[in-house]
C-alpha cells in the first residue's frame, strides 16, 4: 500500500509541477486548496508564510527555469495524505536568479472527487561544500 501511495503523490506533485512550468493558474487552483499556505523559513533565517492569492501573483512574476523532485515518503489515511518531497528548483524572481534545494512537507486532502494541496512546508538544505547536491 505505501508505494501505490508514492505512486499516488507522485502523480499529483507531477500535475502541479507540469501546472506550474505552464503557469496555468486554473490547474494550480484546481490542485491548491482555497485555504493553501506555504509555511517556511528562507536561506536567510527569515520566516516565510504565503497564501494562495500571494503564492499565485509572485509566480506571475517568476521565470521558471527547473523543478525536480523526488517523493521520498508518504503517510495518509482517508483524505488526507501527507508527503516527504525533496525537490530543486531554479527561478529568476525580481532580477535574482534563485536556485534552491529544499525538503518540502506537503499537506493534501480529498475534496470531493480530486485531491488539493493545503499546505506546504519548505526548509531550505544547504549546501555541503565539496559535496553534489
Amino acid at each position: 500500500m505505501a508505494a501505490s501511495r508514492v505512486d499516488q503523490l507522485s502523480a499529483l506533485e507531477s500535475a502541479w509541477r507540469a501546472a506550474l512550468l505552464a503557469k496555468d493558474e486554473a490547474a494550480l487552483r484546481e490542485l491548491m486548496h482555497p485555504d493553501f499556505k506555504l509555511v517556511g523559513v528562507r536561506p536567510t533565517g527569515e520566516p516565510i508564510s504565503v497564501d494562495l492569492d500571494a503564492w499565485v501573483r509572485a509566480l506571475s512574476a517568476m521565470e521558471i527555469v527547473a523543478v525536480e523532485f523526488n517523493v521520498i515518503e508518504v503517510v495518509g489515511t482517508g483524505d488526507t495524505l501527507i508527503g516527504t518531497v525533496d525537490a530543486c528548483w531554479k527561478v529568476r524572481f525580481m532580477h535574482q536568479c534563485i536556485e534552491e534545494r529544499v525538503l518540502l512537507t506537503d499537506v493534501w486532502v480529498r475534496a470531493g472527487d480530486r485531491w488539493q494541496v493545503i499546505r506546504r512546508h519548505t526548509s531550505f538544505v544547504p549546501s555541503v561544500s565539496g559535496a553534489d547536491s
